[in-house]
């Protein structure tokens, strides 16, 4: 910044200088701290008065922006006092200064700012200052004259300058870009900026490229020159290795884009690259700048207009939350009407918006929804900038209806449609819209799609998300059980009649109307879901409805699932309600039968009637007659045979969806329940041997769900199961595991022999037959995760297998190996269904249990190996994790300090205020996973890059002396046969292994001085005892080397110290003092003071 002034007046204080000297135990705070010079500062010669001036008010603008205007007015004055004559005779600020010494004196405070870091708040408070001055001094002759559009120069927004100064002689010929002393002064700093932006230090760079932003937001005009060489500058800082540079960069150039995408610069003739497409230029850093900050800049800095709408919108699936939030909270606010988006993107923005996986996003897109949207529809909307904070229009039942309309409620508003978050989101935020909806007949009697869909999400909302908050709301403005009834009734007649309208008529004609009507019973009986049928009139009236439009034939699905589901509600609960619920659909499912069989029957029984009167006047029987019409029109009797046969499989699906409906709402016992057993015999089991497919996947299906009501049926039938999986397609193969695996989370007894409960079991028998059944279903499963199956069967056979093991019915390894594969194979990248699955159960599998670590632990090695075979076997355009990711991962898998119950006993303790405090954990997991691994490598068919891979995994390996004894030593005895056999080819590898051998080396140690401590206190029988204690100690823990070497001076360091690493945990561990012999030794005493201490107890 401006350098000392030597005679500063006595306000200069405030300007904040760096001491020489900063105190050591004292921080300075953001505002004091100048960065030091970047750049040399030449000699500039004797300070002068007017130097003084105008350092003085730039160091006043360091201070505070509240005082900018004052000295932005202070700092015009002395302008006009060195460009122009004086008009009035008095005191003069400066006196013999021209207007080159006022733009050289800026100028030079420009360059002094070029230093200040980022961090600095006084160098923004500068450049906000400078940007308000020649904002200002632009803007003073607009009121006399304004400039039309220019011709040399360039036009940023409008043209118009401190004309007021200007002699009349000059006035005439600055037609297009004026030339005043404000223009003079912007290409004077321009002229200064442009060589600092390519400057190599990054600080120099970002203030140069933030005023120069600055600026071009700040004025209306650019001299055509300054504006080329800014703009070419400004495309290359887009390209910036530093972020911050580049935001500044966005920030001028999106005015620039603005202005060219109105004007439609044509530079095709251009040779510089850098000369066009600036927009595609722009958009292509949206889409792939990998700072968060640029993205958001360019969102809120490139125009709104229809090529960058769709580039603009896009970034509501942006990997950075804050810019998320910033597209829902700032951008489509101030879009304007949302009914210019198309609907595509309506339903998209609201998607993603309210699923989001941020809490702040979710809550952006709701206000947008319950405050901007409605308002859009309500015509009431303020402008953004008058609009007042917190101020919404009153409600307005018809502007939410046609939002509602806006969001195509009946494709949007169906189960797991947008709209029922949407409208959740409504309520929730808009109270007033709840006390001022009403349901009166008029609004019953003019029932629409967007109507019963506002009706069912306050129902939905009052009862279920409020916590019963407005439950006394909705009882007061819904209709009782009677009245809804009469209006499920009067909507059903309505859909019925028109499906049997479009059927007649085969056009297509009613389709729109059908599913609008059929949008309306489904909400309908959603509401009926919810009510209390306590009132026994209701409730009779419900029933009897329910009963009746459950026979109809022509019902929909969607519907016919709908009404099960509220007529299992009206019958109740308990076993009798239950009983009486199947009665009554196998009732239906009866009539459903006879009325399409009853149909065919009236046809053929017309056929006889009509030959048996022509019997009457001729000799031919009824039976010759058919006979001689099948002969004379065999092409007529196909067709009749065809449509029979598509009439019988439209009459046992409809049937077959009716039994799937009720056995998905009943949880009792399947023998206890005789209409149950007369379904399963008649309509299941027969459409299971169908020969037409889609009776007898629908078939398997019912039979699935009856598995799940008896054990007995589900042990018989899982062969069937596991053979429709084998021999089916795609389709048939996923519902195979989903029943598989839901028959297993049933009956978990299934894949394991019960025990014997008397002499006369055979438990070979059991036990075989629970083998056949185990190895048969860990076959389907292999076979559903291999490379060659579908992604579809790959993810259900991944999700499904997750959900066993995760509960723990299923303990294979080979399946868990087969999983961890899957998870890195390249095959599975394309099917994030399956690394999505994967990526939360393997943590959550491993770190649950320590059994399941244990069981990861031991399958590492193996997954590793066959990895390696994978990665050595990919093609060119294929890609894989790199060996030392997939290390790691098994590493983080099988850490025992990860464990989310640990070890029970000495290792988990807690406080006095109830939290826990793990003091040590049992490492065992990592020392298994480290004997496989020292005997992977230690073998002779490793090849050299795994053998370096397991190796990097040893030093992940965490050890404490908690750790069973027996497998400290085992693994030290093979980590130093590995470093005997030089397995060690490279520096990461010693180090590795000199990392666990150190650690290893320190439980050891401390896990002996825990166990001497022990006995000794067995042993205290007295001083004396205690004395020989110590001295045995001593003399045994002091003796000479022993062969294995693990000691701090033994063999084995110093044969690590002639490969080139030394080995200095034990030097560090006993301030430098040498041991040596750590495993003869120490087990020796040990074992004596064992001995000594069962004596003296």
């Amino acid at each position: 910044m401006p350098g000392r002034v030597v005679d500063r007046p006595s306000n200069a204080s405030r300007l904040p200088r760096k001491s020489s000297v900063q105190p050591s135990n004292t921080r300075a705070s953001t505002v004091s701290r100048i960065s030091s010079p970047t750049i040399d500062v030449p000699d500039e010669g004797p300070s002068s008065q007017l130097r003084t001036q105008i350092c003085t008010i730039f160091s006043d603008a360091q201070s505070t922006t509240g005082g900018h205007r004052k000295l932005v007015i202070k700092l015009r004055k002395i302008q006009e006092a060195c460009c122009y004559e004086p008009t009035k005779s008095g005191r003069q600020e400066v006196e013999g200064y021209g207007e080159d010494d006022f733009n050289g004196e800026v100028g030079r405070c420009v360059i002094r700012l070029m230093g200040v870091r980022k961090s600095e708040i006084v160098g923004d408070r500068s450049v906000r200052f400078l940007g308000t001055f020649l904002r200002h001094a632009s803007e003073l002759g607009m009121d006399l004259q304004s400039v039309g559009q220019d011709v040399v120069g360039r036009e940023v927004l409008t043209r118009c300058a401190d004309i007021s100064l200007m002699p009349e002689s000059e006035t005439d010929e600055a037609q297009s870009f004026p030339d005043t002393p404000s223009t003079r002064l912007s290409s004077h700093i321009l002229s200064i900026l442009l060589p600092l932006m390519i400057s190599k230090e990054k600080t120099v760079r970002f203030r140069s490229t933030q005023l120069a932003s600055h600026m071009i937001n700040c004025l209306d005009s650019i001299d055509d020159e300054y504006y080329q060489l800014l703009r070419t500058s400004l495309l290359k800082r887009i390209r910036d290795k530093e972020p911050m540079v580049r935001v500044q960069a966005i920030l001028g150039l999106g005015r620039l884009a603005g202005n060219e995408a109105e004007e439609d610069v044509d530079n095709e003739d251009s040779d510089n690259d850098d000369a066009g497409g600036l927009m595609e230029k722009l958009l292509e850093v949206l889409q792939n700048d990998p700072s968060a900050d640029v993205r958001r800049s360019l969102l809120l800095n490139l125009p709104l207009t229809p090529s960058t709408l769709p580039y603009l919108l896009e970034r509501a699936r942006d990997v950075d939350p804050a810019t998320r939030r910033a597209l829902y909270s700032r951008l489509l606010p101030a879009l304007g009407d949302f009914r210019h988006l198309s609907l595509s993107m309506r339903e998209k923005l609201l998607r993603w918006g309210l699923r989001d996986r941020d809490e702040n996003v979710r809550k952006a897109a709701g206000r947008l929804f319950r405050e901007r949207w409605i308002e859009d529809c309500a015509g009431t909307r303020a402008p953004i900038e008058g609009a007042s904070a917190g101020e919404a229009a009153p409600p307005s039942i018809d502007a939410l209806l046609e939002l509602l309309e806006r969001i195509d409620v009946v494709n949007s508003g169906v189960e797991g449609g947008i709209a029922l978050e949407a409208m959740k989101e409504f309520w929730d935020g808009r109270p007033d819209y709840l006390e001022a909806v009403t349901f009166d007949d008029a609004f019953w009697d003019a029932l629409g799609a967007e109507r019963v869909f506002m009706a069912r999400t306050l129902n939905d909302f009052c009862r279920l998300e409020s916590g019963g908050k407005y439950e006394a709301l909705v009882e007061e403005k819904l209709p009782e059980v009677t009245r809804l009834a009469f209006y499920i009734q009067r909507s059903c007649n309505s859909l019925i009649d028109g499906i049997r309208k479009a059927a007649e008529a085969d056009d297509g004609e009613e389709d729109d109307s059908t599913v609008e009507q059929e949008f309306i019973v489904e909400q309908l009986l959603h509401i009926a879901q919810s009510l209390d049928y306590s009132d026994e009139v209701g409730r009779r009236k419900m029933f009897a409805l329910l009963r009746e439009t459950l026979a109809i034939p022509e019902l929909p699905e969607g519907v016919t699932k709908l009404v099960v589901e509220v007529l299992r509600g009206v019958c109740g609960g308990g076993p009798a309600g239950e009983r009486e619920f199947c009665g009554i659909v196998l009732e239906a499912v009866a009539e459903v039968h006879d009325t399409i069989s009853g149909d065919e029957a009236v046809e053929e029984m017309g056929d006889e009637s009509f030959h048996s009167a022509r019997s009457e006047l001729s000799d031919s029987t009824p039976t010759k007659m058919r006979k001689k019409s099948k002969q004379s029109h065999p092409e007529a009797d196909e067709e009749e045979d065809e449509a029979k046969a598509i009439r019988e499989i439209m009459i046992n699906m409809k049937c077959l969806h009716i039994a799937q409906c009720m056995l998905q709402n009943i949880e009792g016992n399947l023998q206890q329940n005789v209409h149950l057993v007369t379904m399963l015999n008649n309509l299941v089991v027969p459409a299971v041997r169908s020969h037409e497919a889609p009776i007898r996947e629908r078939g398997l299906l019912c039979l699935g769900l009856c598995c799940l009501l008896d054990k007995t049926l589900s042990e018989e039938n899982l062969s069937l199961f596991l053979h429709c999986f084998n021999k089916g397609h795609d389709a048939l193969q996923v519902t195979s595991i989903h029943i598989l695996s839901d028959i297993l989370t049933t009956h978990p007894t299934l894949l394991a022999p019960p025990p014997s409960s008397s002499p006369a079991d055979d438990p070979a028998v059991t036990a075989t037959t629970a083998g056949t059944h185990q190895k048969a279903v860990f076959k389907v499963f292999a076979k559903a995760l291999k490379a060659s199956s579908t992604p579809d069967v790959q993810s259900a056979g991944t999700t499904a297998l997750c959900k066993l093991m995760l509960s723990n019915l299923i303990k294979d390894e080979d399946l868990l190996k087969a999983l961890v594969i899957s998870y890195f194979e390249p095959s599975t990248a394309d099917n994030a269904a399956v690394r999505q699955a994967l990526s939360y159960f393997l943590p959550v599998y491993c770190h649950s249990r320590r059994e399941n670590m244990e069981r990861m632990g031991r399958v590492g090695v193996a997954v590793v190996h066959a990895l390696m075979g994978v990665t050595d076997e990919l093609d060119e355009e294929e890609e894989m994790v790199g060996m030392s990711v997939v290390g790691a991962h098994v590493v983080d898998w099988t850490d025992a300090r990860r464990l989310v119950v640990p070890d029970a006993g000495p290792h988990a303790s807690w406080d006095e205020m109830g939290r826990k405090e793990v003091k040590a954990v049992n490492t065992d997991v990592h020392l298994d996973l480290a004997v496989d691994i020292l005997e992977k490598i230690l073998g002779p068919a490793c090849p050299k890059q795994e053998k370096k891979t397991l190796t990097s995994m040893l030093a992940k390996l965490s050890v404490t002396p908690t750790s069973t004894p027996s497998k400290l030593h085992a693994v030290h005895d093979l980590l130093n046969a590995a470093v005997d056999a030089r397995i060690a080819t490279d520096a990461p590898s010693r180090n590795a292994l000199n990392k666990l051998l150190a650690a290893l080396t320190k439980a050891i140690r401390a896990n002996v001085s825990a166990s001497t401590g022990n006995a000794a206190s067995l042993g205290n029988g007295g001083a004396g005892k205690t004395s020989s204690l110590s001295s045995s100690v001593a003399v045994k823990g002091g003796d000479g080397n022993h062969e294995d070497g693990t000691g701090g001076g033994g063999d084995g360091d110093e044969t690590v110290g002639e490969e080139g690493v030394a080995t200095t945990a034990v030097e560090e561990e006993e301030e430098g003092e040498k041991m040596e012999g750590v495993q003869e030794g120490k087990d020796s005493v040990l074992e004596e003071l064992l001995d000594e201490g069962g004596e003296g107890l």
